[in-house]
């Protein structure tokens, strides 16, 4: 029995030290061996020894310094096995004389990955993605939703670009600030995505996604500190403050879910709030708009109604046509079409939807199906629109939601 509480003991720790410093260990490492792929399977082989050692000898006090020592003599071993007796490369030399970190706070070299990730040797399109799998632990099927993407996809582009950054010899670390520009792009998209991945646990009940929406808001001020002058650094970090000055009242005390249109306001978070807004006047004065500016600006439109208790869609109306100007992409066209019912009614939302219902990413996009079987209803499609809320219902992941959608659905059939 007492052997069995301290197997459930390690298994808690090393959880908790895979959410809280997972993607920190494995910056640090691949930083060292310039090797992503090898620096993963080191440190999943000191997780593995960790679970076999501290049931049996007791936690450690530092458990990020024992997974990384490990994890290095991992690596160590690998490297040397892979070099066939030939001399240490530099590298190599390099991760042996590593200090374990013991007492001290592991550097955090997440940002300086992040930007490897974003070099020229790398396809444009998995930038992003192999910054969410490398630096921030999403698997590729959860990254493959994020992107609209088939997960064998996904999976094999991310194999790919790690096997170009290795044979590329791509420096791992924040590249000189004349290169920061042209990387600027994928970095963003990499943490809104993870950002978006915690916003859908609601309820913050899920610690992973909660973990991950804190990381991400922390890296976006990481980035705001490197680059202050960049105004879609300082529109994304307001973006995610603005939605999650939100979190707390998009659940009622029962669990259920809330919808924007209904939440109470009062229980925003109005200090987030102003913080966000203060990030977003200053990157208006520079004078140089871009999409994570629109982006949190939509929400400030939102926020309107915190300090003044009326809605302002047409001004969120007016933000999302310049958005779609701007991306054209169909996402934002299912989030504007809710806008447009609101000031213009659901069949002109309708009819700016019609042009996309032939996209192929749209097919297991939930928020696409729900706001169909919205629209659907509110025009009186009643057919239609139960067609749609199944194929919601059969997509949402968050069983809230799921029961939201459902409630819909039977209203519909009343």
């Amino acid at each position: 029995m007492r052997s069995a509480a301290r197997a459930a003991t390690a298994r808690e720790v090393a959880d908790a030290t895979a959410r809280r410093s997972y993607s920190k260990l494995l910056a640090y490492l691949a930083v060292q061996t310039r090797d992503v792929a090898a620096a993963e399977d080191a440190l999943s082989e000191a997780f593995a020894a960790a679970l076999a050692d501290w049931p049996v000898n007791g936690c450690p006090g530092n458990p990020e310094a024992w997974l990384l020592t490990v994890a290095r003599r991992r690596a160590i071993d690998v490297a040397r096995r892979q070099q066939r007796g030939e001399a240490i490369s530099r590298e190599l030399q390099m991760l042996v004389d590593l200090e374990t970190c013991e007492g001290t706070e592991l550097p955090d070299r997440r940002l300086g990955l992040m930007f490897a990730c974003a070099h020229p040797a790398i396809e444009a399109g998995v930038r992003a993605p192999l910054m969410l799998q490398a630096i921030l632990g999403l698997n590729a099927a959860t990254i493959a939703s994020a992107f609209l993407v088939a997960p064998s996809t996904m999976g094999q582009r991310l194999v790919r670009a790690k096997s170009k950054l290795r044979q590329a010899g791509v420096p791992f670390r924040v590249p000189e600030r004349h290169e920061l520009p042209n990387r600027l792009d994928a970095v963003l998209d990499a943490i809104y995505a993870a950002y978006a991945e915690g916003w859908s646990d609601p309820a913050g009940t899920d610690v992973a996604r909660r973990d991950l929406a804190e990381e991400a808001i922390f890296l976006g001020g990481l980035l705001v500190e490197l680059m202050p002058e960049e105004p879609e650094a300082l529109g994304l970090l307001a973006l995610m403050l603005h939605a999650e000055a939100r979190r707390g009242a998009r659940r009622t005390t029962d669990g259920e879910y809330v919808p924007l249109a209904v939440q109470d306001p009062a229980h925003w978070d109005l200090g987030m709030i102003d913080h966000a807004e203060s990030l977003l006047r200053r990157a208006a004065g520079m004078g140089k708009i871009g999409r994570y500016q629109l982006e949190a600006a939509l929400q400030s439109a939102h926020a309107h109604r915190r300090r003044t208790g009326e809605d302002n869609w047409q001004a969120v109306k007016q933000l999302y046509d310049a958005l779609f100007e701007l991306t054209g992409s169909p996402v934002v066209a299912v989030n504007r079409a809710l806008a447009v019912a609101e000031v213009d009614g659901p069949q002109a939302a309708l009819e700016l939807l019609r042009p996309i219902t032939a996209e192929r990413q749209l097919t297991e996009y939930q928020p696409y199906w729900a706001v169909q079987a919205e629209l659907l209803a509110r025009t009186g499609q009643t057919d239609p629109a139960r067609r749609a809320y199944e194929i919601a219902i059969g997509l949402e992941r968050d069983t809230s939601v799921r029961r939201f959608l459902q409630h819909r659905l039977a209203k519909l059939a009343n």
